[in-house]
């Protein structure tokens, strides 16, 4: 009996960089898609599945030329801050509550630890490319999204 690996159930990506022959959309429609999902409340990972799943577009980038974050900074809906330091800082948030009323939850303590370890190590990343200002600073028992 072979032995079960783990993590074969996600989607690949497509081979090629060009836009498959059956994708019927122009740029500019999926342009327009992308920023009325935005303007919905969709966070730009929910875009792209949205536009995969309900529209079959398998990728933005080869029909468009661009990323669905840099059509949100056109637009002006981009998040102030990136999507997976905001996701890690949520995160960081409910573990700070849980240990204010379990003071005790060494495994969360921990938990608490790499987590703001990631935020910090995502945040040098961003200020490091520029998509973050060099003055921006993670509290962490506010933790704030400004």
């Amino acid at each position: 009996m072979p032995k079960k690996e783990k993590g074969k159930s996600h989607s690949t990506r497509p081979v090629t960089k060009r836009p498959p022959s059956w994708c019927r959309y122009q740029p500019e429609e999926v342009e327009a898609l992308v920023i009325k999902l935005a303007r919905e409340g969709h966070p730009p990972s929910m875009i792209g599945t949205i536009l995969r799943d309900q529209y079959a577009i398998p990728l933005v980038k080869p029909i468009t030329g661009k990323s669905v974050t840099q059509i949100l900074k056109e637009a002006g809906l981009a998040p102030s801050i990136p999507e997976d330091l905001e996701n890690l800082i949520i995160k960081a948030t409910r573990l700070y509550a849980h240990l204010e009323k379990n003071r005790k939850d060494l495994h969360n303590k921990r938990a608490l630890q790499l987590v703001e370890a990631k935020i910090h190590k995502l945040s040098r990343y961003y200020k490091r490319k520029g998509i973050l200002p060099e003055n921006w600073k993670y509290k962490p028992r506010v933790a704030s999204l400004a």
